[in-house]
């Protein structure tokens, strides 16, 4: 199965996505559209099977700042969450995000 893109763009659809780490991993990755390190990793993010939750940073600065605040980690674009029981399991930023580490925490 392909990538499949979901807007994160709501408190609500966060606080969901983090509910939903406790049934499976959830991807969740912060994208700078302004940013050219950010749209090379995304597209580098294009072979992982499943879904990344994206949010982007320009539109949704209150959602970005949630993430802060319910995973206590540093704000950074871009920057790669995998969460599993509401925390990160795999976190990393710029050029140090690994689609092959990620798609691994995902399994």
């Amino acid at each position: 199965m392909p990538l499949t893109q979901i807007s994160l763009d709501t408190i609500e659809k966060l606080d969901a996505l983090i509910a939903d780490s406790h049934d499976r991993p959830v991807f969740l990755f912060k994208h700078s559209d302004t940013c050219g390190i950010s749209a090379h990793i995304l597209e580098q993010l294009n072979d992982i099977d499943g879904d990344v939750n994206i949010l982007v940073v320009q539109y949704d600065r209150e959602v970005s700042n949630a993430v802060v605040e319910r995973l206590g980690i540093r704000h950074a674009s871009p920057q790669a969450f995998v969460l599993k029981d509401g925390k990160p399991i795999y976190h990393a930023t710029h050029y140090g995000i690994d689609p092959d580490e990620i798609a691994k925490h995902l399994k």
